[in-house]
């Protein structure tokens, strides 16, 4: 049977393909001129488009591809002289008054996958409405430009970073390093935050696995607790010798839109954790205002601490997409999401994990505390400890998939492993709430014969208890 590449088709935050096999640079060079006049309708008075990569193989010739492609069109294109953050590319979206930004990146999936991800106008990811009409553009052909357009280089880093110094207290942070009263190392997992907070803070700051790796080190840049054993030694052996300092350890995926972190205990911290600690960092010590957005995976930490400091929430299916569309609406103090992703109005509608470093840090240096004290203090204000862990769970067929989707939709749950179910969410998946206050989420992934479950509890053993009650019941 002849191979037959996957079809064009976006996600939740960009198109994303096996390279040289979906992903290529045929597609993209058909692609990127789709985007832009799709964009172009938003946008009708500007002709301009930023294309930028991250330090996956080949980015920087796709980009080359897509920004050739674009200028053979008519439009005017930026092309970043060197990698960055993919929030970077937003922020220049904005700040140059251009159409928006094309980034070659497949974030922190595995380094056999290149994506595709379309930033508007207004500095961050467009709404599935204008990635559906670019998909509808597929099978056009478009008339090429008489005069053609013209491409540039530039550095995406300068703008970016003046940006986000102005919004956090630089020297505070800057001199606790100098003192050596913060002691930070900084995991970039081979990606596209190398170099950033170094650039943003003016001195030098320690990272480990810095260096251009299109592999990743053999698993996927994603920040999560199984994938960074080398920044969990790096804290345990730099504590040996610096334990009267603030200590932490931050990571970042691999296009620098997700962190998780360390604390000096040497526990992970996953934005269930660091989400809550910036809510009071951010309201309280800072004195900004607006509401928390979390999605319906977000830890009970979090409408418990808006409550304490009388702050609105809202709750959204998971997907930074929808905290996106309420930061475009309204004032957002903090909006964010269990997999890593935050932002903020202050900012741009768009998750930045080098902007949650740095009020990360600052928190720090403002309290004096770490990452373990801040939660372990929020904890005891609102009377509320938790655990949380969640699993994916692959299925035998889409079949099964299909079956079991449509059986929890006829048939509620009463009962999970043990207790009475108390009451159901159902706006992305099914979250039962159960009689112990602990919740179990099960959601279906849209392409692939995978469950996806997540609990919160107030042990590890009833989070452990509920994931494999669930396990069991749907393998």
């Amino acid at each position: 049977m002849p191979f037959q590449a996957s079809p064009i088709k976006f996600g939740t935050d960009g198109w994303r393909g096996v390279i040289a096999a979906d992903f290529t640079m045929e597609r993209v060079a058909k692609l990127a001129p789709l985007c832009a006049q799709v964009l172009e309708q938003e946008k009708p008075d500007s002709k301009l488009m930023i294309v930028g990569f991250d330090r996956r193989f080949l980015a920087e010739d796709f980009a080359l591809v897509a920004a050739q492609a674009l200028q053979e069109y008519g439009y005017d294109v930026l092309l970043a002289q060197d990698y960055a953050p993919t929030p970077a590319f937003s922020w220049a979206a904005k700040e140059k008054n251009a159409l928006g930004a094309l980034v070659l990146t497949a974030s922190h999936n595995p380094a056999k996958y290149l994506g595709l991800k379309v930033k508007g106008a207004f500095g961050g990811s467009v709404s599935g409405e204008v990635t559906t009409r670019i998909e509808a553009l597929l099978d056009s052909e478009l008339p090429k430009s008489s005069q053609g357009g013209s491409i540039a280089k530039f550095d995406p880093w300068e703008s970016y970073t003046r940006q986000l110094a102005s919004l956090v207290d630089v020297s505070a942070i800057v001199e606790a390093i100098s003192a050596g009263t913060l002691d930070l190392v900084v995991d970039v997992m081979h990606g596209a935050a190398s170099t950033g907070l170094s650039r943003i803070l003016g001195c030098d700051i320690y990272e480990i696995n810095n260096q251009r790796d299109t592999l990743f080190g053999g698993h996927p840049p994603e920040p999560l607790a199984r994938y960074i054993a080398d920044l969990f030694r790096e804290v345990k052996e730099r504590g040996k010798t610096n334990f009267n300092a603030l200590q932490v350890g931050l990571v970042f995926d691999g296009d620098c839109d997700r962190i998780a972190a360390v604390d000096g205990e040497g526990n992970y911290c996953s934005t269930q954790i660091l989400i809550p600690i910036l809510i009071e960092h951010l309201s309280q010590t800072k004195r900004l205002e607006g509401e928390i957005v979390k999605t319906v995976s977000g830890s009970d930490l979090i409408p418990k601490v808006a409550k304490l400091y009388n702050i609105p929430l809202s709750e959204t299916p998971i997907g930074y997409k929808y905290i996106a569309e309420k930061m475009l609406t309204s004032q957002v103090l903090v909006g964010g999401e269990e997999s890593g992703g935050v932002g903020y109005s202050t900012h741009i509608p768009e998750r930045d994990a080098l902007l949650s470093a740095l009020y990360i840090l600052e928190a720090m240096v403002k309290s004096g505390k770490g990452i373990g004290e801040l939660y372990a203090d929020l904890q005891e204000k609102v009377n509320f400890t938790s655990q949380y862990d969640r699993i994916d769970l692959t299925l035998a067929s889409m079949e099964q998939k299909n079956q079991l989707q449509n059986t929890l939709a006829t048939k509620p749950l009463q009962e999970i492993a043990g207790k009475k179910v108390v009451d159901c969410l159902a706006i992305d998946g099914y979250k039962y709430r159960l009689e112990d206050e602990s919740w179990l989420l099960i959601r279906f992934s849209g392409t692939e014969p995978l469950l996806r479950l997540y609990s919160e509890g107030q042990s590890w053993q009833t989070v452990q208890e509920n994931l494999s009650w669930a396990k069991k019941e749907f393998s």
